[in-house]
């Protein structure tokens, strides 16, 4: 199983990403490794995920992510709360 997110960052920002394991990509986000964007801007959470039978199927919806405005993606997140 694969997963396209969305985390919150310390300033409020929202970033997307792809995984195979949630839990463990969180981890690795607050300890400074998961990417440059969220370095800077920890601790974050996890704050939405879908998931998807294949690799591809998740960084496609990443790369959709990525591209809503975001008033789209929050919209997103206030549905999961």
């Amino acid at each position: 199983m694969y997963f396209a997110y969305l985390l919150r960052c310390a300033d409020g920002s929202l970033y997307a990403g792809s995984t195979l394991d949630l839990a463990a990509r969180e981890l690795r986000h607050n300890a400074g490794r998961g990417s440059r964007y969220t370095a800077g801007r920890r601790p974050v959470r996890m704050v939405y995920s879908e998931s998807f039978d294949s690799q591809q199927e998740a960084m496609a919806r990443e790369r959709e992510l990525k591209q809503l405005p975001k008033a789209a993606k929050e919209a997103l997140v206030r549905v999961t709360e």
